[in-house]
């Protein structure tokens, strides 16, 4: 894009971002930041790009999950493995049901800023400035914490290096080996769905014997024992990821170096804004976030800025609408995708927009209204004859008490049992198992009904 510069976002209007106070903090932090290696790099977003365009025409099916917020304070790696193993435990789930390949993609190693509905926040008669996520300012409920600092980005940095050095340890040092399908399995994941998974497990191994048995070559063998394991956030902070977009020397195009994948939210998607400037510059798959205000209007406006050349994989739409509007909000926005002829990747975001606050006060989305968002994605797309490429979860390893109901059927009153998010309510290990058998069940429901058509 000869019209673009990874600093042109700085003419746009900027909403969702941070007024940093100290200047020269803020200018000696992106300049040591741009001196940073980047933390992913081209040839890998450019795979992920290649498998997303498999998702598209249903060859493929994306799983991106992961925290709303990541902390500085609850950081492990013990989180971090976590995590990853409900991720596998999920694609598999997903794979061994749909008979289609999964896309990892986290929301990890840089998912640090959120966006708010409002600039402050009370708490006992006392405003301040909202929380923004850890590499803004501090979630503590006190004027000096609440202070913008841009330092934090150093520290983000940080601990995104970490995170990714352990996953790429984790993806090909035999860890996500299939054949420890078995040890993936997380202590308090019980219930129904967990047995289902065990079973499923011991066919899976039961398989891969008779395939050494059969004398299986080497090479399929390593394929085997490790996984392609992405990583993506909200593009959010355009100070960092300016500082950490990189000039791709064999393609001759930029790179956001700071994930795989990032995304636009629903909140910081005006065409004309900072945040599409930015994101339609760089050759990392974009994802947009699509809720009901999203217009026709705006939607076109979007695809033609952020996909000019209508590539397969460079968009994923992810749809936001809450249960009970799918129907309302999803057919006219696949009708505008299909009168342009885009090329795109839709996927359903069934956390945002089903949060509400629970008679305990805690935030928290329930489990069903989840569940019943995922099924009415499925159902438009079965209608609409269009392909479901994929979901999108707030999700933990953590045995965490945070969104009500699933497979232990946590009540308003088990919230504060263990309620440790710093934003949004996530799923745990059971409840994000629970939602892989549905989505399973839906692809195959999907696949075996236009099958039907095919042959009939």
């Amino acid at each position: 894009m000869g019209d673009w510069h990874k600093t042109n976002w700085r003419a746009k209007p900027r909403v969702q971002m941070p007024d940093y106070t100290d200047a020269a903090a803020l200018s000696a932090t992106e300049t040591q930041l741009s001196k940073y290696p980047p933390l992913v790099f081209a040839g890998e977003a450019r795979r992920l790009k290649a498998q997303l365009g498999e998702a598209a025409k249903g060859n493929a099916f994306l799983l991106q999950g992961g925290d709303c917020a990541e902390s500085f304070e609850q950081f492990s790696a013990d989180g971090i493995r976590d995590t990853f193993k409900v991720m596998l435990q999920m694609a598999m789930v997903l794979t061994y049901g749909a008979k289609v390949p999964v896309i990892k993609l986290g929301r990890m190693a840089g998912q640090f800023a959120k966006p708010r509905s409002a600039p402050t926040e009370q708490v006992d008669g006392v405003e301040l400035p909202s929380y923004r996520g850890d590499i803004i300012n501090d979630l503590a409920f006190t004027s000096e914490s609440r202070i913008p600092d841009p330092r934090r980005m150093l520290q983000a940095y940080t601990q995104a290096a970490a995170t990714l050095n352990l996953l790429r340890a984790f993806s090909t040092g035999g860890y996500a080996d299939v054949h420890q399908v078995h040890s993936w399995t997380l202590g308090f994941t019980e219930g129904r769905k967990a047995e289902r998974y065990r079973e499923m497990a011991n066919r899976i191994t039961d398989t891969l014997d008779f395939m050494k048995a059969a004398g299986v070559n080497q090479d399929t063998a390593h394929t085997l024992q490790s996984v392609d394991f992405y990583t993506s956030h909200e593009g959010l902070l355009l100070e960092y990821e300016e500082a950490l977009t990189r000039l791709d020397s064999t393609s001759g195009n930029w790179l956001a170096g700071s994930g795989h994948m990032l995304w636009i939210g629903d909140r910081t998607r005006q065409p004309d804004g900072a945040h599409v400037e930015f994101l339609r510059g760089v050759l990392n798959p974009i994802g947009l976030k699509c809720g009901p205000s999203m217009t026709s209007e705006d939607l076109k406006l979007l695809l033609a800025k952020l996909n000019p050349n209508n590539e397969a994989g460079r968009l994923t739409l992810i749809s936001r609408f809450g249960a009970g509007k799918v129907s309302e909000h999803l057919p006219r926005l696949i009708k505008t995708v299909k009168e342009v002829g885009a090329n795109v990747v839709w996927v359903c975001d069934p956390m945002h927009g089903n949060t509400v606050k629970s008679s305990s006060g805690y935030k928290t989305r329930p489990f069903e209204s989840v569940l019943s968002e995922v099924r009415e994605f499925f159902a438009v797309h079965a209608s609409e004859n269009t392909v479901p490429g994929g979901v999108h979860f707030e999700m933990t390893g953590q045995d965490v008490t945070e969104c009500t109901g699933g497979v232990h059927a946590v009540t308003d009153e088990n919230l504060q049992d263990r309620y440790h998010t710093a934003c949004d309510p996530r799923l745990n290990a059971s409840q994000s198992l629970e939602l892989a058998f549905l989505v399973a069940e839906e692809l195959t429901n999907l696949r075996n009904s236009r099958l039907k058509q095919a042959v009939g």
